[in-house]
């Protein structure tokens, strides 16, 4: 899974710095609060809670989190958690030092702030094709960071740092209100991406992705997924859109995207080959696309993916 990466936040000045480990910046809301870490050495089982849930994202280094007594894992840029309440983080930071200090933010929300966010939801939008209601699985709170979780999270950031207007908390209440939504999303694509196989024979989306995925390179259409769904056309890619964030013409360029993406790093196909069997009928949109999504061409793509590995050799 590709992830993707939040923008830098403004570093205090080395004076200003009240601790090398955990140094924090606060931005206080009304249904929220941003925080921005900051740590300067190696330092291992630094220990942070707080007292609403928490969404952190990681901009710079990397950390070994501990969390609900499992493994510590690798916390890197791209990635985001999601820590509920009075949770104990214990943290360990095996590479920081001060010409290379890890940065992160931790955004606390409201548990008033979450519960009417839902509330809404559910009562606005109650046929959900995954989950029965509205909410966050903390089954699933390590998550790659995808384009659109990115951007609410980059306007959230500017709005904490940036925003000096008289309405500052009523933009923030409108960003903290997408960005659930978008963690609720991201969660549902990660869901489906590891539980699809065993629920494709009990839930609708999860049958659609494993149909999506058995016939990428054949011509998908909506009306043959919403056929397939036993639903509307439009009443299917209106709850699709809303549940997983993607209509699903965009969701199937993902996964032609990602099966190609694999194909190149084979590197036994030519580039147009590769676009054929991810299921691409004109080769220039292909081209287009994947350079849109990756930031590289397929053929550079695939040429710098040949390249490390034989450096690593």
């Amino acid at each position: 899974m590709q992830h993707e990466f939040i923008a830098g936040v403004p570093w205090r000045n080395e004076r200003d710095l009240k601790t090398l480990v955990e140094n924090r910046t606060t931005f206080t809301l009304n249904d929220c609060e941003l925080n921005i870490f900051e740590t300067y050495k190696e330092a291992k089982a630094v220990n942070l809670v707080f007292g609403d849930l928490v969404l952190t994202t990681m901009l710079k280094g990397k950390k070994v989190m501990h969390l609900f007594d499992k493994p510590g894992f690798d916390y890197v840029p791209g990635e985001s958690v999601i820590v509920p309440p009075n949770e104990v983080m214990k943290i360990d930071f095996p590479e920081a030092a001060i010409d290379s200090p890890t940065q992160c933010i931790a955004l606390s929300i409201s548990k008033e702030m979450i519960e009417n966010t839902f509330h809404m939801l559910n009562e606005r939008y109650p046929e959900k094709m995954l989950t029965q209601d509205w909410g966050l699985d903390l089954s699933y709170f390590h998550l790659s960071n995808n384009q659109e979780l990115s951007e609410i999270i980059n306007r959230f950031i500017r709005i904490g740092v940036k925003e000096r207007s008289k309405e500052k908390d009523l933009i923030a209440n409108l960003a903290l209100k997408e960005l659930l939504i978008r963690l609720t999303q991201t969660q549902a694509r990660e869901m489906l991406e590891i539980t699809y196989k065993s629920q494709s024979s009990s839930n609708r989306l999860a049958f659609i992705l494993s149909y999506i995925r058995e016939n990428i390179r054949e011509k998908l259409t909506v009306e043959e997924l919403s056929e397939k769904a036993c639903m509307s056309t439009a009443h299917f890619s209106r709850c699709f859109k809303q549940e997983l964030g993607l209509s699903p013409k965009e969701f199937i360029l993902k996964e032609r995207l990602k099966l190609a993406k694999n194909l190149l790093k084979l590197g036994q196909h030519q580039i147009q080959e590769v676009g054929f069997m991810s299921g691409f009928q004109n080769i220039t949109y292909f081209i287009r696309a994947f350079k849109n999504e990756f930031g590289l061409t397929p053929k550079l793509y695939q040429q710098r993916h040949t390249a490390r590995l034989l450096e690593n050799d």
